[in-house]
């Protein structure tokens, strides 16, 4: 027998990955749409661990291709074209999001991802993240073309409109990591919230958080997520700059840089003369309390150029600091590496 369980869509992505914790999920079969809110997952027999809605059996079900490359080869795509394809993408909820310079005829490998993956209904093509307020450049190339979806990671939600706000899926084992290391009744200002990518995982452990975000967009999902994740009892959401903010923390998370690796620690003064993002980030940190940095830099530059700054703004505002930590993250660009700093601040 073909057994697969229906759960609803929105949940497919978190159920499928309780499904192959739990070694039961069929990866060599396709998930089904069930019905216009519900999908089957494919298993080789009942679960026991992970929430199901209910099982049902599969006739003729359909197998899951080994990959795009395999998938397009299949249908007639010569080598060279499938060359061009794009080598990974990301699922976020159920939009895709890829890269596709240079590829020919993206509609057609946006409807074999769409093939590949039946839990997502849209594929984007991913540009640049650009402005002050972080907004993406994407454009539909197949499926529905609804940007707005919930991705969850870890149990952690995400309500968010890939149009409109960022997402880094590159970040999710950093932001895992963050509701690992946080403890309940922890004080925690998040100064570059977003939608909520480290400040809900944070939250969910019971850490009494302040996130701040400065785009209206994302700050909308910010605390709609608050709601979703139920923590708005303790996830206190700011829209404004995170500069003009006084919170004491046991622990700051400064999680933008800039493309050229100097982000936050680099800004010593506002062109009006106010504390830069660093210095307001020690003016909330307690003595002892612990600062995540996180920075964009050269390979060739690792670790001496973001700890020296780090360093030099800490001895600027009469601060000692010890590095406990040092993380890559994920590539940031070619020959450059997003890291992360954890440092301890008397």
């Amino acid at each position: 027998m073909d057994l697969a369980v229906v759960v609803p869509k929105l949940d497919s992505e978190a159920r499928i990955a309780d499904l192959e914790a739990e070694g039961v999920y069929d990866d060599a079969r396709k998930v089904r749409e069930h019905d216009a809110e519900h999908v089957e997952l494919p298993v080789t027999e009942r679960p026991i661990e992970t929430g199901f809605e209910r099982v049902v059996e599969q006739e003729n079900p359909e197998l899951r291709a080994p990959g795009l490359d395999d998938l397009l080869r299949e249908r007639g795509w010569r080598e060279a074209e499938r060359d061009r394809a794009p080598s990974s993408w990301a699922v976020v909820g159920t939009v895709i999001l890829a890269d596709f310079t240079d590829c020919p005829r993206p509609g057609k490998v946006g409807d074999a991802l769409l093939d590949l993956h039946s839990e997502a209904d849209t594929v984007l093509a991913r540009g640049g993240i650009d402005g002050e307020h972080r907004e993406p450049d994407v454009s539909v190339v197949a499926g529905e073309g609804d940007t707005e979806t919930v991705h969850t990671e870890h149990g952690t939600k995400y309500a968010l409109d890939l149009s409109r706000v960022m997402f880094a899926p590159g970040n999710k084992a950093e932001r895992a990591h963050m509701g690992q290391i946080t403890s309940e009744g922890e004080r925690v200002l998040d100064m570059f919230a977003g939608i909520g990518y480290f400040a809900l995982p944070m939250a969910r452990t019971g850490a009494s958080v302040t996130a701040v975000e400065k785009n209206p967009e994302s700050f909308r999902y910010l605390a709609e997520n608050a709601q979703l994740n139920g923590v708005s009892e303790n996830l206190d959401c700011v829209l404004g700059d995170c500069r003009d903010v006084d919170s004491e923390a046991d622990r700051v998370v400064m999680g933008y840089y800039d493309a050229l690796g100097g982000g936050p620690v680099d800004e010593v003064e506002t062109s009006e003369g106010g504390p830069g993002y660093l210095d307001a980030a020690l003016d909330n940190l307690v003595s002892g309390g612990v600062l995540h940095v996180h920075s964009a830099v050269p390979e060739a530059e690792l670790w001496e150029r973001p700890e020296s700054r780090l360093r030099a703004g800490c001895e600027r505002a009469g601060r000692s600091v010890e590095i406990e930590a040092r993380r890559r993250v994920k590539s940031h660009s070619a020959g450059v590496e997003h890291v992360v700093l954890d440092a301890r601040i008397a």
